[in-house]
């Protein structure tokens, strides 16, 4: 998809082409506490609550003595969703932001990423005044069919870049599928 194609082409060749029409891959979503023990804790609870999947926990790379933190001391917590669960996460964290996102929130091959401050600004979620209040990185990945190529085990082959989503399509296609205002 090298060649500049307007917005209402794109649309067009994405129905005529299943296989060029971009899908929602994953959702990663991300705490990072910066310290282990009790607030690592809770910070998991919350996002187990707000997902319905146990997170994982993330360890530090390197020592920052200025932080106070080792390396290999769990300080973050995340979660990956895919399918079903990864369209109703998207969709509550949209209504969250009010259905906007930065134009630089995208980068070149398909990735958005959207941080929140609160997690009470996700509507239906409570305010609990025993886990407290927590922000968290939410980071989306658009693929089209066929990307399964290069991850596979057996004959892994490349993909060419313009198979890759690029950043004017993945603005329409959160535009065209998401109803969200990219601005």
């Amino acid at each position: 998809m090298g060649v500049v194609r307007s917005k209402e082409d794109i649309i067009r060749l994405w129905g005529e082409n299943n296989m060029y029409k971009p899908r929602v891959a994953k959702v990663t979503v991300n705490i990072g506490v910066g310290e282990g023990g009790e607030r690592l804790q809770r910070a998991a609870r919350i996002l187990e609550m707000l997902t319905g999947q146990k997170p994982s926990f993330r360890k530090a790379k390197r020592t920052i003595k200025e932080f106070g933190v080792r390396k290999g001391e769990p300080i973050g917590v995340a979660v990956t969703l895919r399918g079903e669960k990864a369209m109703k996460f998207l969709n509550l964290v949209l209504e969250g932001i009010g259905r906007r996102v930065k134009k630089d929130s995208f980068d070149g091959v398909g990735n958005v990423s959207i941080g929140i401050k609160e997690h009470i600004m996700l509507p239906g979620v409570k305010y609990d005044p025993e886990l407290g209040i927590f922000g968290m990185d939410v980071a989306i990945t658009l693929e089209r069919p066929g990307y399964r190529v290069i991850r596979r085990r057996r004959m892994k082959s490349r993909i060419p870049l313009r198979h890759r989503v690029s950043r004017e399509e993945a603005w329409i296609f959160f535009e065209h599928f998401l109803n969200v205002r990219v601005v």
